[in-house]
């Protein structure tokens, strides 16, 4: 199971390179798709070892990949958020959907204050947070899934306030955000693949 989400998360964010270089062009630097493919290409790379480790020791080592590989703003926060999974999962022998959103709650803390973000700032978080309450609350992945997509779309009518785009000012109003939309599709391609495997 490790094995196919490592897999199906790094094509789903390497299929929407596009996408997500459009987004960014738009409020950013433009280089979002191409530094999420760059990161998630080496993890694909390397799906076959990560897959080889314990839970938490393969996200923590996709963590570190991702801070090398990505780059920009995204990295460091991308490579906090799986290494914080990774830390709250090692060892765990039973992870089921109340384990994963405790850890994410943890993973979510960590990315708040390395960006030095809220929800509702139009960045990242604005997936996060909602995933995780969904998952606090049992809900289907399918649902959680769902959560994430229009968290990710409702990032549109926010000014942005870190980042970049904060930059902006009103402009950035009716553009989604890049870091929304790709965790939104990490979220999905996840969910998808826990679903499958009960």
């Amino acid at each position: 199971m490790l094995s196919d989400l490592i897999k199906e998360v790094c094509e789903a964010v390497i299929a929407h390179e596009a996408e997500l270089t459009a987004l960014d062009s738009a409020i950013g630097d433009g280089d979002h798709g191409l530094n999420m493919k760059r990161g998630f290409s080496e993890l694909l790379a390397k799906s076959d070892e990560l897959a080889g480790q314990e839970v938490g020791a393969a996200l923590k080592a996709a963590g570190m990949t991702l801070v090398m590989k990505v780059g920009g703003a995204s990295g460091p926060l991308y490579g906090s958020l799986f290494m914080s999974l990774g830390k709250e999962l090692a060892g765990k022998t039973e992870i089921d959907q109340s384990v994963i959103a405790e850890a994410l709650a943890v993973a979510q803390a960590a990315v708040m204050a390395r960006g030095k973000s809220q929800p509702g700032q139009k960045t990242m978080l604005d997936v996060i947070a909602p995933v995780q309450q969904k998952l606090a609350e049992g809900a289907a992945l399918t649902d959680v899934a769902a959560a994430a997509l229009a968290a990710a779309e409702a990032t549109a009518p926010i000014q942005a306030l870190k980042g970049r785009a904060s930059f902006l000012g009103e402009r950035s109003i009716g553009h989604v955000d890049p870091g929304a939309r790709s965790s939104a599709v990490i979220t999905e391609a996840a969910c998808r693949v826990l679903e499958r495997s009960g």
